[in-house]
């Protein structure tokens, strides 16, 4: 069963408690901190950009998760078989965030020493521009970006954790939007044309349980001449209500039910870099994933653990629209992962 949100409204009651639960195709709760029944501590709160194409890949985090804050760039670049991530992290007393209430307008710019991130949202249409000095060597990155043609439709749910009434997750996942603009490292010009090159957000905001594994794939392209992407997600929180999978046609949703990540296992570890399957629970996904590079980072602080692995590569197969018609997806750019956090 997939229960669709479709009355608007406060996301969460007087007493701190979600309202409703399931997915919608808009932001239609109202997000708003002081509702939240929890130390601001607990608060995690993140607006996350990729910016893809057949060449390359542009990765843009601006986090603030209650008790660290935590501003990052990373670019990958395809032909070159290359990869850089640089991220800076504070306590909130030093970097303070204030992180827009929607995702519809509002902006956030921050810096640091030595970079500077802002992303601009009047309503119309997203500006991404920043630079981080020394990003590989001595070499600066800076870029410039504008993404428009945001589609009516998004994923939108609202997740509920079992026997945690406070925790919660309210998340957003906007597809295919186009991008214009240029990203310079040192000498070299990474160029990005609205004819080929796409953007997801992840717009995330909530309160989290400590130890969490999920898998989240995500395209934006075009299939058969038409924009179309998809948001492939599952393995936190209680999705019982809703899934967050959907396919992204023309700027309208088309709701999957289950989905399930095959990732092949060598020498009893899962090897990321040899091809996935990906199918959903009535027939109408199916992908091979042939992965390029695996955008990997763990982190253990003891207290605080992060095991990511965000692989990159391209999508071919059959996706079936809620009509019936069969799409061919023929080798799409984007992106599939594995992350366990505890934080």
């Amino acid at each position: 069963m997939q229960r669709r949100i479709i009355t608007p409204g406060p996301l969460h009651d007087g007493n701190g408690r979600l309202v409703e639960t399931g997915y919608a195709t808009e932001l239609i709760k109202t997000y708003d901190r002081s509702r939240i029944c929890t130390g601001r501590s607990r608060i995690k709160e993140w607006d996350y950009y990729a910016v893809c194409c057949d060449r390359f890949a542009l990765a843009l985090t601006i986090d603030h998760n209650g008790y660290m804050t935590m501003d990052s760039i990373s670019l990958m670049d395809f032909e070159r078989k290359s990869q850089i991530t640089k991220s800076a992290m504070n306590l909130p007393i030093f970097a303070p965030r204030n992180l827009p209430s929607s995702s519809k307008n509002g902006s956030i710019r921050v810096t640091g020493k030595g970079y500077m991130l802002s992303f601009e949202n009047d309503g119309i249409s997203r500006r991404l521009t920043g630079f981080m000095n020394k990003f590989s060597g001595e070499d600066t990155i800076v870029f410039d970006l504008m993404l428009t043609d945001e589609p009516k439709e998004s994923m939108v749910i609202v997740t509920p954790y079992k026997d945690h009434p406070e925790a919660f997750y309210y998340n957003q996942k906007i597809n295919c939007m186009r991008v214009e603009g240029t990203i310079t490292l040192g000498g070299r010009e990474y160029k990005c044309d609205p004819a080929d090159t796409f953007a997801v957000l992840d717009w995330g905001r909530g309160v989290w349980t400590y130890d969490n594994t999920w898998y989240w794939g995500s395209v934006s392209g075009l299939a058969e001449g038409k924009p179309f992407g998809f948001n492939l997600g599952y393995g936190f929180g209680d999705t019982s209500a809703a899934s967050e999978n959907v396919l992204v046609y023309e700027g309208k949703i088309h709701k999957l039910e289950q989905v399930q990540f095959e990732i092949p296992v060598k020498d009893g570890k899962e090897d990321y870099l040899s091809p996935w399957t990906i199918k959903d629970s009535e027939g109408r996904l199916e992908l091979t994933f042939e992965p390029i590079m695996d955008r990997c980072m763990k982190t253990d602080l003891l207290v605080i653990c992060s095991d990511q692995h965000q692989v990159f590569g391209r999508f071919s197969g059959k996706a079936v629209l809620d009509d019936g018609r069969e799409l061919k997806i023929e080798n799409l750019t984007g992106f599939a992962e594995k992350v366990r956090n505890k934080w």
